[in-house]
């Protein structure tokens, strides 16, 4: 028998990336008493990766809980990048509604669109919060209008249509339910949370029913299974039936069960239908398997998550430098390591090759290649890399390729230079505006044509611009692209550069390195200004005479190099070059090292 839990709220927190998910779990954890006292003074508490910390953006979906005049509110905090959609995808099926969150002066993004119709085709009711209402250039009525368009463009039904409003600072703690009336704390939204957001509708008394959908690791109590109990109760000390994809079946006994209070995970000796709970200790379970009663197995359908658009391949360190930097070098070492990360994360895909040393990694968009690449480097792996590739699919016949939503914001004297760029790439503009001196520009662009356009957008803008990109679907092949209209600089000799040899070829080039830099022949270490690649030897050395003559001495001023990220790094390279990963440095690489063999 089903009947609603009133003492729950299920919500996940989506939004565009850098709209304030984050730091409204903050307010809302400070506001309900449940951090403690050195916990309320930090911020972003929710981000506790290095990675997530550096980089100011949330990568994992987390979950947390807090109680609120008797009802326990669970939050989902999600990540805002589209390339990391799969987490989204995962834990809209955990919720009953969703807090949007939409910037006061950006309004609804690309990546807006995206989660808005992932959660309303799970059929959640959102509850719109316009944040960042403290600042002076808010728009926050014409943002209200933007968000409606979008639920009637996304085929909302009148229940999503009517959806309340709420005006908040994340950042002070604020939220109001009108505009115009500034707020004293976030009381009016959690009691807006508590009257819009409907109560699970659950069968406590059923069998038990439980559906993984994010893993996670612990150093003390080894893997953690976070899910919902979607049926029943789920006991600690019971034995539960694992269902798995195919005909996969085993059982295990619930040792650890835990529930979450803020940022902490308290022990607990059971939860029942409704909850947001966590296993632990469990090893051979993986995400979308339901965990149910021995005597009713019942499978939860499965969690279906966008395919993969973008491939890079994986491979050992095969360059001069190989094993000086990192402790796990093999193919073994690696291809394990790929398939841990594919276990928890359902947006990667990893599939062997013919060759023996390289794996593909499939992935949703370059950032979380990126990602992944970043995180093995610092658990001290080595690798090369490939550049990242479409995936092309075929439908209806017709080979296509999948496009991506960008929306570029730019001074308007930098509007020609973007839109003549962006339609040479095979895009098309799909809307302009203007506003206060800035243009916001959308196109419609194949993802392949983005494949090293940030860097060029950033140079084109002059630092001033803002680029959003999701990817929105398949289209046919659009022809023939532009490469990389420059060449590389390709060291001819192995040794330490010097600045003499620098400062030669340094008004020609864009140099990746500086002096006393160990290099070796075939390394990339600059960007040549024209067409084709070319050949120097950076290591050569200033002879010494003791003749002395007027100009030997001129004083070597060298330009800074231009240090390559991952991504900047990824999208420069093309098919015939590799990017090393090491712990300690990135190099650009050909896949043929020595000049004589490239030639033929």
């Amino acid at each position: 028998m089903r009947a609603p839990r009133k003492d729950v709220r299920n919500l996940a927190i989506i939004a565009h990336v850098d709209h304030g998910k984050t730091t409204l779990v903050d307010g809302l954890l400070r506001q309900t008493g449940a951090l403690s006292a050195r916990q309320a003074s930090d911020t972003r508490v929710m981000d506790r990766e290095d990675l997530e910390r550096e980089r100011g953006i949330t990568i994992l979906s987390k979950n947390t809980s807090i109680d609120f005049e008797g009802v326990r509110i669970h939050l989902v905090d999600t990540p805002g990048h589209a390339d990391f959609g799969g987490e989204v995808e995962r834990v809209l099926g955990m919720v009953d509604a969703v807090l949007l969150l939409v910037d006061a002066v950006e309004g609804v993004m690309p990546q807006t669109r995206f989660v808005l119709r992932k959660a309303l085709g799970h059929g959640l009711r959102p509850i719109v919060v316009v944040n960042k209402i403290d600042r002076p250039e808010q728009r926050a009525d014409a943002v209200v209008d933007e968000v409606f368009d979008l639920l009637v463009e996304l085929g909302a039904d009148d229940t999503q249509l009517d959806f309340p409003v709420l005006y908040a600072s994340a950042k002070q703690g604020v939220a109001s339910r009108e505009v115009e009336q500034p707020g004293e704390d976030l009381r009016p939204l959690l009691e807006t949370l508590i009257e819009v957001a409907p109560p699970p509708e659950v069968d406590l008394e059923g069998p038990l029913q439980f559906q993984a959908m994010t893993l996670g690791y612990d150093e003390f109590l080894g893997r953690l299974v976070i899910g919902r109990v979607a049926r029943g109760r789920l006991e600690r000390g019971s034995t539960v039936l694992r269902l798995g994809e195919g005909d996969v079946r085993d059982t295990f006994r619930v040792t650890k069960l835990l529930g979450s209070h803020g940022l902490e995970r308290r022990e607990i000796d059971a939860a029942a239908a409704g909850d947001l709970v966590v296993l632990a200790g469990i090893e051979n379970i993986d995400i979308g398997d339901t965990v149910c009663d021995p005597q009713h197995p019942d499978p939860l359908p499965r969690v279906e998550v966008d395919p993969p658009t973008v491939r890079v391949r994986f491979s050992v360190n095969t360059s001069p430098f190989a094993g000086r930097d990192g402790r796990y070098l093999t193919s073994r070492q690696i291809g394990d390591r790929l398939r841990r990360e594919a276990l928890g994360n359902v947006s990667i895909q990893i599939e062997d090759t013919e060759q023996p040393d390289t794996f593909e990694v499939a992935g949703r968009g370059e950032m979380v290649i990126s990602v992944l690449i970043e995180t093995l480097r610092r658990e001290e792996y080595e690798l090369s890399v490939s550049r990242p590739e479409i995936i092309a699919r075929e439908i209806d016949g017709k080979r296509c390729e999948p496009v991506e939503h960008v929306v570029a914001e730019v001074p308007e004297i930098y509007a020609g230079t973007v839109m003549e760029k962006l339609s040479s790439r095979r895009g098309r503009i799909e809307s302009m505006e203007q506003r206060e001196g800035h243009s916001r520009l959308e196109f419609v662009v194949p993802s392949r044509g983005l494949f090293g356009y940030r860097s060029e957008f950033l140079g084109d803008t002059r630092g001033e611009g803002i680029l959003h990109r999701t990817v929105q679907g398949y289209e046919p092949m659009s022809g023939e692209l532009p490469r990389r209209g420059v060449g590389a600089v390709i060291a001819t000799e192995p040794g330490e550069t010097t600045s003499h040899a620098i400062f030669k070829i340094q008004e020609r080039t864009n140099l990746f390195v500086g002096p006393g830099v160990p290099v070796y022949e075939g390394q990339i270490v600059g960007e040549n200004r024209r067409a084709g690649d070319l050949n120097v030897n950076v290591c050569r050395a200033k002879k010494l005479t003791n003749v002395r003559a007027a100009g030997r001495d001129e004083a070597e001023i060298l330009t800074p190099p231009r240090l390559l990220s991952i991504e900047s790094a990824l999208e420069w390279i093309e098919e015939d070059e590799l990017l090393e990963v090491t712990p300690t440095a990135l190099r650009l690489r050909k896949k043929i090292l020595p000049a004589n063999l490239r030639k033929r």
